[in-house]
């Protein structure tokens, strides 16, 4: 996460940045150019809501003026419609690529939580964004957003089938809740953007297989199942 800026008159590493974004713009494709302003944007937005960035507040990030910004994006809500499209796009993507491959109810299952993990570090902005502005952008009119609750509609299918297939063939206890279950899943994958850090000493990788490991043998000591996948 990028620190604030210096409030005073000296140069230091804010400076630097600033002025390395603003050659990042000014140079490349206009592809490119757009995408550094959404990834400048993102991070903003997940660094102060959505909802108390400004127009301005980007296109000073980037080193631009204003009114150049609106060459690439007519609103503040086309940017993070990219900004939660192209996550979304990836996440279902790839949930949709795991369920293609098959397999054990359970094997599947923990194949999803290191996916859903493994989406923290390339869209940790996103994820911010996803957690702290989801009912301000719901409530925007024209159904704008209405997209946030159809993807997630779609992840919660995916996730609730293979728990009920596990339950079916055995391999899940019969007595949970698959809708809570899915819930309390999501929501420890996604919480863990507030505290997760890339030069951590735990990757997402070693996260998951720990989450993977806590959700199918528990924290009691005692006779274990085989661990899945």
């Amino acid at each position: 996460m990028n620190p604030r800026k210096n409030s005073g008159g000296t140069t230091g590493a804010p400076a630097r940045r600033q002025g390395a974004a603003r050659r990042a713009t000014a140079s490349g494709s206009a592809s490119e150019r757009r995408d550094h302003l959404v990834q400048l944007a993102a991070e903003l937005f997940a660094r102060k809501g959505f909802q108390a960035t400004t127009v301005r507040e980007i296109a000073v990030e980037a080193g631009i003026l204003s009114g150049s910004l609106y060459h690439h994006f007519d609103s503040k809500e086309s940017i993070v419609d990219e900004v939660l499209t192209t996550f979304l796009d990836d996440l279902v993507g790839r949930y949709r690529a795991v369920l293609a491959r098959g397999g054990e109810p359970r094997e599947v299952l923990a194949e999803m939580v290191r996916t859903g993990f493994a989406a923290l570090k390339p869209h940790r902005a996103a994820v911010t964004v996803m957690q702290n502005d989801w009912n301000y952008l719901r409530s925007l009119p024209g159904d704008r957003f209405g997209y946030l609750v159809k993807a997630e509609e779609e992840v919660e299918r995916m996730w609730i089938e293979q728990i009920k297939r596990g339950q079916a063939t055995g391999g899940i206890r019969p007595d949970v809740d698959p809708k809570l279950t899915y819930r309390m899943i999501r929501d420890t994958i996604w919480v863990a953007v507030r505290w997760f850090r890339p030069d951590g000493r735990l990757d997402t990788a070693a996260i998951a297989e720990h989450y993977i490991m806590i959700l199918f043998d528990g924290l009691a000591t005692g006779e274990r199942s085989s661990h899945p996948g």
